[in-house]
């Protein structure tokens, strides 16, 4: 399953919380236009290191495959960041 909805839950240094919903499918069409150009620059980096595009492509999928369910937690000094993949 692909990754839906990323929650971005933080703590400010004075204790107050916050909670933001991204949803990926509008975000994924507003970059679009963007995604020629990093398909010819992985095309590149690809040739540049003498690696496969297709296993390439197959390690980016098996990538995005795994990332639901993934929770992310950065905490420093009185600032905390929590990121959720669902």
């Amino acid at each position: 399953m692909i990754p839906q909805l990323v929650t971005v839950g933080y703590r400010r240094a004075d204790g107050r919380r916050r909670r933001l919903y991204v949803p990926l499918l509008p975000v994924a069409v507003l970059l679009s236009p963007l995604l020629l150009l990093a398909v010819l620059g992985g095309l590149v980096t690809c040739r540049v290191f003498r690696v496969s595009p297709l296993g390439a492509l197959r390690c980016a999928g098996h990538l995005l495959w795994a990332l639901p369910g993934t929770r992310f937690e950065l905490e420093q000094g009185p600032t905390a960041v929590l990121v959720s993949v669902r």
